[in-house]
């Protein structure tokens, strides 16, 4: 008797190493292994977007764009990026003096987001960069944005957020289910809770805008 208890006390020992059944992880399509690309609407559309920093200025990788004002919206618009000869763009892209940013090419622009704005990775399989994923759309998602631009003599610098999933838009201002004001509506979902502007030799110079409710992104956060 003694034998086969020990037999089934070894039996339930090896049995409690046994390995256990995982959940099989997500298969994802990344950047660094070439498997994301820009959309269709893209002027590159069907390539591979890159590790680094794109002929636009956007490094999707890093989450971050820095370049022309204008290139930050030309590559979606269909256009190539501008390289700065103003005659021989619009030679070859007469469209191009029509779209609403073109004045703006002279400005410079430094952009951060997080992941909830545009992640690095693609998770449905259709090979392109994600928005508010998890979330049906961008309102709730926990999304933000900084926007830094700088001009001749000026420097501009606002944070914009998605507008919670219990916040209330009224006549263009975004409020928390509190009541408390959030921000000024911006592309529909977003509020921006801070804005800053200074101008050398003008009376322009400091925040022209902080959120009532709240200006860190951590607030934000489902």
């Amino acid at each position: 008797m003694k034998k086969i208890a020990l037999a089934f006390l070894v039996i339930l020992v090896l049995a409690s190493f046994a390995p256990l059944a995982f959940a099989a992880k997500p298969t994802v399509n990344t950047i660094t292994a070439g498997q994301v690309f820009y959309s269709p609407s893209h002027y590159l559309h069907g390539q591979a977007i890159p590790t680094g920093f794109d002929a636009y200025g956007y490094n999707y990788q890093g989450h971050m764009f820095c370049g022309s004002y204008f290139n930050s919206y030309a590559g979606g618009a269909g256009f190539p990026a501008w390289d700065g000869d103003d005659a021989a763009y619009l030679a070859a892209n007469p469209g191009a003096a029509s779209h609403w940013a073109w004045p703006y090419r002279d400005v410079q622009l430094k952009m951060k987001w997080n992941d909830e704005w545009i992640s690095n990775v693609d998770y449905t399989g259709d090979h392109l960069l994600e928005r508010h994923y998890g979330y049906a759309a961008y309102q709730g998602s926990g999304a933000w944005l900084t926007n830094h631009q700088s001009g001749e003599g000026w420097v501009y610098f606002t944070k914009i957020v998605a507008a919670p999933s219990d916040a209330n838009k009224v006549g263009g201002m975004w409020f928390a289910a509190n009541g408390v004001e959030i921000g000024p509506a911006i592309w529909g979902e977003f509020a921006t809770i801070e804005s800053v502007y200074n101008e050398q030799g003008s009376e322009y110079h400091g925040i022209e805008y902080l959120s009532p409710f709240k200006a860190g992104f951590g607030a934000y956060f489902p």
